[in-house]
Protein backbone atom coordinates (compact mmCIF):
# COMPACT_ATOMS: atom_id res chain seq x y z
CA UNK A 1 0.00 0.00 0.00
CA UNK A 2 1.12 3.49 -0.71
CA UNK A 3 0.22 6.25 1.56
CA UNK A 4 0.67 10.38 0.46
CA UNK A 5 -0.09 12.25 3.88
CA UNK A 6 -0.84 16.15 2.94
CA UNK A 7 0.19 18.31 5.58
CA UNK A 8 2.00 21.87 7.03
CA UNK A 9 4.57 19.64 9.01
CA UNK A 10 5.94 16.75 7.08
CA UNK A 11 8.84 16.91 9.21
CA UNK A 12 6.52 15.27 11.96
CA UNK A 13 5.41 12.67 9.30
CA UNK A 14 9.25 11.32 8.26
CA UNK A 15 10.59 11.01 11.84
CA UNK A 16 7.36 8.98 13.22
CA UNK A 17 8.31 6.71 9.72
CA UNK A 18 12.04 6.05 10.47
CA UNK A 19 11.25 3.01 14.00
CA UNK A 20 9.75 0.06 14.60
CA UNK A 21 7.66 -2.05 12.08
CA UNK A 22 6.69 0.51 9.74
CA UNK A 23 10.29 1.03 8.76
CA UNK A 24 11.06 -2.35 8.12
CA UNK A 25 8.19 -2.37 5.95
CA UNK A 26 9.10 0.47 4.02
CA UNK A 27 12.58 -0.87 4.37
CA UNK A 28 11.04 -4.47 2.63
CA UNK A 29 8.98 -2.54 -0.18
CA UNK A 30 5.66 -3.70 1.11
CA UNK A 31 4.52 0.13 1.75
CA UNK A 32 5.91 3.32 1.21
CA UNK A 33 4.36 7.02 3.10
CA UNK A 34 5.45 9.78 1.53
CA UNK A 35 4.56 13.36 2.83
CA UNK A 36 3.99 16.65 0.98
CA UNK A 37 4.14 20.09 2.12
CA UNK A 38 1.29 22.17 1.48
CA UNK A 39 3.28 25.34 1.61
CA UNK A 40 5.06 24.22 -1.47
CA UNK A 41 1.78 24.43 -3.83
CA UNK A 42 0.81 28.44 -2.08
CA UNK A 43 0.62 30.30 -4.98
CA UNK A 44 1.60 33.00 -2.22
CA UNK A 45 5.12 35.11 -2.06
CA UNK A 46 5.16 34.15 1.35
CA UNK A 47 3.73 30.74 1.10
CA UNK A 48 0.45 31.43 2.73
CA UNK A 49 -1.79 28.34 3.34
CA UNK A 50 -4.34 30.01 5.48
CA UNK A 51 -6.96 33.46 5.53
CA UNK A 52 -9.45 34.55 7.82
CA UNK A 53 -12.85 32.80 7.78
CA UNK A 54 -15.68 34.25 6.17
CA UNK A 55 -18.36 34.85 8.71
CA UNK A 56 -16.20 36.44 11.15
CA UNK A 57 -15.24 34.12 13.75
CA UNK A 58 -11.77 33.12 15.74
CA UNK A 59 -8.67 31.50 14.00
CA UNK A 60 -7.84 30.62 10.26
CA UNK A 61 -8.78 28.40 8.07
CA UNK A 62 -6.67 26.59 5.62
CA UNK A 63 -7.46 28.09 2.25
CA UNK A 64 -8.43 25.70 -0.97
CA UNK A 65 -6.20 26.27 -3.68
CA UNK A 66 -2.54 24.91 -2.19
CA UNK A 67 -4.50 21.69 -0.76
CA UNK A 68 -6.07 21.04 -4.16
CA UNK A 69 -3.26 21.46 -5.85
CA UNK A 70 -0.73 19.14 -3.73
CA UNK A 71 -3.55 16.47 -4.11
CA UNK A 72 -3.20 17.22 -8.43
CA UNK A 73 0.57 16.64 -7.99
CA UNK A 74 -0.12 13.50 -5.82
CA UNK A 75 -2.18 11.92 -8.29
CA UNK A 76 -0.32 12.86 -11.01
CA UNK A 77 3.46 12.03 -10.02
CA UNK A 78 1.97 8.58 -8.48
CA UNK A 79 0.03 7.85 -10.98
CA UNK A 80 -3.04 6.91 -9.27
CA UNK A 81 -6.16 4.61 -10.50
CA UNK A 82 -9.17 6.40 -8.45
CA UNK A 83 -11.26 3.61 -7.97
CA UNK A 84 -8.27 1.83 -5.76
CA UNK A 85 -7.42 5.25 -3.82
CA UNK A 86 -9.58 6.59 -0.57
CA UNK A 87 -8.68 10.19 0.27
CA UNK A 88 -9.74 10.86 3.54
CA UNK A 89 -9.04 13.81 5.89
CA UNK A 90 -8.86 13.82 9.83
CA UNK A 91 -11.33 15.71 11.74
CA UNK A 92 -12.56 15.69 14.89
CA UNK A 93 -16.32 15.52 13.09
CA UNK A 94 -15.56 12.59 11.27
CA UNK A 95 -16.24 8.78 11.51
CA UNK A 96 -14.81 7.50 14.35
CA UNK A 97 -11.93 4.90 13.62
CA UNK A 98 -12.57 1.14 14.54
CA UNK A 99 -10.98 -1.61 13.86
CA UNK A 100 -13.78 -2.64 11.07
CA UNK A 101 -13.09 0.77 9.53
CA UNK A 102 -9.24 -0.08 9.53
CA UNK A 103 -9.73 -3.08 7.51
CA UNK A 104 -11.91 -1.45 5.03
CA UNK A 105 -9.37 1.13 4.44
CA UNK A 106 -6.87 -1.79 3.58
CA UNK A 107 -9.05 -2.91 0.35
CA UNK A 108 -7.10 0.32 -1.24
CA UNK A 109 -3.60 0.58 -3.12
CA UNK A 110 -3.76 3.68 -2.28
CA UNK A 111 -4.69 6.09 0.91
CA UNK A 112 -4.19 10.33 0.70
CA UNK A 113 -4.68 11.98 3.75
CA UNK A 114 -5.31 15.68 4.43
CA UNK A 115 -3.63 16.77 8.04
CA UNK A 116 -5.65 20.03 8.91
CA UNK A 117 -4.88 22.50 11.17
CA UNK A 118 -6.06 26.19 12.77
CA UNK A 119 -9.76 26.47 12.71
CA UNK A 120 -10.17 23.56 9.72
CA UNK A 121 -10.18 23.19 6.18
CA UNK A 122 -12.00 25.02 3.42
CA UNK A 123 -15.18 23.52 3.22
CA UNK A 124 -14.62 23.28 -0.76
CA UNK A 125 -11.48 21.12 -0.70
CA UNK A 126 -13.61 18.63 1.29
CA UNK A 127 -16.31 18.77 -0.94
CA UNK A 128 -13.68 18.49 -3.94
CA UNK A 129 -11.53 15.76 -3.21
CA UNK A 130 -12.28 14.14 0.01
CA UNK A 131 -14.08 10.86 0.16
CA UNK A 132 -14.54 10.75 3.88
CA UNK A 133 -13.40 12.53 7.12
CA UNK A 134 -12.06 10.25 10.15
CA UNK A 135 -11.77 10.79 13.95
CA UNK A 136 -9.07 8.69 16.02
CA UNK A 137 -11.07 10.35 19.07
CA UNK A 138 -13.97 12.72 20.90
CA UNK A 139 -11.22 15.24 21.78
CA UNK A 140 -9.29 17.88 19.71
CA UNK A 141 -5.64 17.90 18.70
CA UNK A 142 -3.34 20.74 17.36
CA UNK A 143 -3.20 19.23 13.98
CA UNK A 144 -4.33 15.95 12.18
CA UNK A 145 -0.75 14.24 11.82
CA UNK A 146 -1.01 12.29 14.48
CA UNK A 147 -4.40 11.18 13.26
CA UNK A 148 -2.74 10.55 10.28
CA UNK A 149 -0.24 8.19 11.55
CA UNK A 150 -2.60 6.21 13.66
CA UNK A 151 -4.21 5.85 10.46
CA UNK A 152 -1.46 4.65 8.88
CA UNK A 153 -0.17 2.36 11.59
CA UNK A 154 -3.59 0.60 12.20
CA UNK A 155 -3.55 -0.32 8.69
CA UNK A 156 -0.43 -1.48 7.59
CA UNK A 157 0.13 -3.95 10.24
CA UNK A 158 -2.70 -5.65 8.42
CA UNK A 159 -1.17 -5.56 5.27
CA UNK A 160 0.61 -9.39 4.46
CA UNK A 161 4.45 -9.61 5.57
CA UNK A 162 4.30 -6.42 7.38
CA UNK A 163 3.96 -8.32 11.07
CA UNK A 164 5.84 -11.22 11.19
CA UNK A 165 4.40 -14.83 13.38
CA UNK A 166 5.10 -13.19 16.58
CA UNK A 167 3.17 -9.91 15.69
CA UNK A 168 0.45 -11.51 14.39
CA UNK A 169 -2.69 -9.78 14.54
CA UNK A 170 -5.25 -12.48 14.16
CA UNK A 171 -5.63 -12.71 18.00
CA UNK A 172 -5.47 -8.82 19.05
CA UNK A 173 -8.18 -7.23 20.99
CA UNK A 174 -11.05 -5.92 18.22
CA UNK A 175 -10.09 -8.89 15.63
CA UNK A 176 -13.54 -10.58 16.74
CA UNK A 177 -15.33 -7.65 18.61
CA UNK A 178 -13.71 -8.42 21.81
CA UNK A 179 -11.10 -7.19 23.78
CA UNK A 180 -8.12 -9.39 23.96
CA UNK A 181 -7.74 -11.53 27.22
CA UNK A 182 -4.32 -11.18 29.50
CA UNK A 183 -1.18 -12.70 28.37
CA UNK A 184 1.18 -14.32 31.00
CA UNK A 185 5.47 -14.84 29.94
CA UNK A 186 8.54 -16.22 32.39
CA UNK A 187 9.03 -16.16 35.32
CA UNK A 188 5.91 -18.44 36.92
CA UNK A 189 5.59 -16.59 40.01
CA UNK A 190 6.28 -13.11 40.49
CA UNK A 191 6.19 -11.28 43.62
CA UNK A 192 3.50 -13.42 44.69
CA UNK A 193 1.63 -13.53 41.66
CA UNK A 194 1.46 -16.87 39.78
CA UNK A 195 0.50 -17.86 35.87
CA UNK A 196 -3.09 -19.21 35.74
CA UNK A 197 -2.66 -23.20 36.48
CA UNK A 198 -4.31 -23.58 33.10
CA UNK A 199 -1.95 -22.22 30.72
CA UNK A 200 0.16 -24.20 32.34
CA UNK A 201 -1.86 -27.49 31.62
CA UNK A 202 -0.67 -27.96 27.64
CA UNK A 203 -4.35 -28.13 27.25
CA UNK A 204 -5.10 -25.90 24.46
CA UNK A 205 -8.79 -26.81 23.90
CA UNK A 206 -8.95 -25.60 27.76
CA UNK A 207 -6.31 -22.85 27.41
CA UNK A 208 -8.69 -21.66 24.23
CA UNK A 209 -11.51 -22.25 26.59
CA UNK A 210 -9.97 -20.14 29.40
CA UNK A 211 -8.90 -16.90 27.02
CA UNK A 212 -12.25 -16.95 25.49
CA UNK A 213 -13.97 -16.46 28.69
CA UNK A 214 -11.60 -13.98 30.05
CA UNK A 215 -11.90 -11.90 26.90
CA UNK A 216 -15.99 -11.95 27.31
CA UNK A 217 -15.01 -10.54 31.26
CA UNK A 218 -13.02 -8.11 29.85
CA UNK A 219 -15.13 -6.23 27.41
CA UNK A 220 -17.97 -7.08 29.20
CA UNK A 221 -16.54 -5.14 32.25
CA UNK A 222 -14.39 -2.09 30.17
CA UNK A 223 -16.74 -1.97 26.78
CA UNK A 224 -20.12 -3.33 27.60
CA UNK A 225 -21.15 -1.69 24.37
CA UNK A 226 -18.86 -4.18 22.27
CA UNK A 227 -20.04 -6.77 24.72
CA UNK A 228 -23.58 -5.61 23.67
CA UNK A 229 -23.07 -5.96 19.82
CA UNK A 230 -20.76 -9.40 19.96
CA UNK A 231 -22.49 -12.07 17.85
CA UNK A 232 -23.10 -14.91 19.42
CA UNK A 233 -24.59 -16.66 17.33
CA UNK A 234 -21.99 -18.33 15.53
CA UNK A 235 -20.26 -20.09 18.61
CA UNK A 236 -19.85 -23.54 19.23
CA UNK A 237 -21.76 -25.32 21.69
CA UNK A 238 -18.79 -24.98 24.50
CA UNK A 239 -18.26 -20.94 23.79
CA UNK A 240 -21.54 -20.44 23.74
CA UNK A 241 -22.41 -21.96 27.44
CA UNK A 242 -18.95 -19.78 28.55
CA UNK A 243 -20.88 -16.65 26.71
CA UNK A 244 -23.85 -17.85 28.67
CA UNK A 245 -22.30 -18.09 31.79
CA UNK A 246 -20.12 -14.58 31.88
CA UNK A 247 -24.08 -12.53 30.87
CA UNK A 248 -25.40 -14.74 33.83
CA UNK A 249 -22.75 -12.61 35.75
CA UNK A 250 -23.48 -8.85 34.42
CA UNK A 251 -27.27 -9.56 35.86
Amino acid sequence: MRYHIMTLFPEFIDSSTQHSIIKRAMDKGIISINSYNIRDFSLSRHKKVDDYPFGGGAGMVMSPEPIDRCFEHIMSESVIDRSKCRTIYMSPRGQQLTQKKVQELTQYEDLIILCGHYEGVDQRAVDMLIDEEISIGDYILTGGELGAMVVVDATARLIDGVLNKEESHMDESFSDGLLEYPHYTRPREYKGLEVPEVLLSGNHSMIDQWRFEKSLEITSQRRPDLFRMFDFTKLSKINKRIYEKVLNKMK
